[in-house]
């Protein structure tokens, strides 16, 4: 069994993309999050549900993607940057578990926003980590862009 852990939340499948090039890349175990309320599929309309859970520090109940994280030592968290930050479902995952000395690799697709504050915002709540560089790219990426990426920390298979 792999010791990666590749977590990530998608709506419109740009993240999920990236994971499954992370997984492939890696032999990474991919665990998407889903949660119990799914949001809309209209961009507005998200947009609005997602700026007031933001606003609020709203964490979604899970329905799936919360199973334990124990046997993993590396784990890779994946979500589309919104307003700035990390999806309500990604911090309702960092909330619900304890990453004490485990490896923590952020990832992130925008549209042109780089990570914004994902980065300390996932520093923030796994304090007690070793967080190593993460990746941020405009869509999903390439895989020879994911490929670079993962030599410079020795995590090509």
């Amino acid at each position: 069994m792999s010791h990666i852990l590749i977590v990530y939340y998608s709506l419109f499948h740009n993240t999920e993309n990236l994971a499954l090039e992370i997984a492939e890349q890696t032999g990474g175990v991919l665990r998407e999050l889903i949660p119990a309320k799914n949001y809309s599929f209209d961009y507005n309309t998200a947009a609005k549900e997602v700026r007031n859970e933001i606003s609020r520090g709203f964490c979604p109940k899970l329905v799936s993607g919360n199973e334990s994280i124990e046997e993993y030592q590396t784990i890779f968290i994946g979500t589309p940057n919104w307003f700035k930050t990390l999806a309500p479902p990604v911090m309702s995952f960092l909330r619900q578990h304890n990453f004490t000395d485990k490896t923590i690799i952020p990832f992130c697709t925008h549209g042109g926003g780089g990570f914004g504050q994902i980065e300390k915002d996932i520093a923030k709540e796994c304090s007690k980590s070793i967080i190593l560089p993460g990746i941020a790219v405009n869509g999903t990426g390439s895989p020879e862009e994911v490929t670079n990426w993962l030599e410079t920390m020795g995590y090509k298979l």
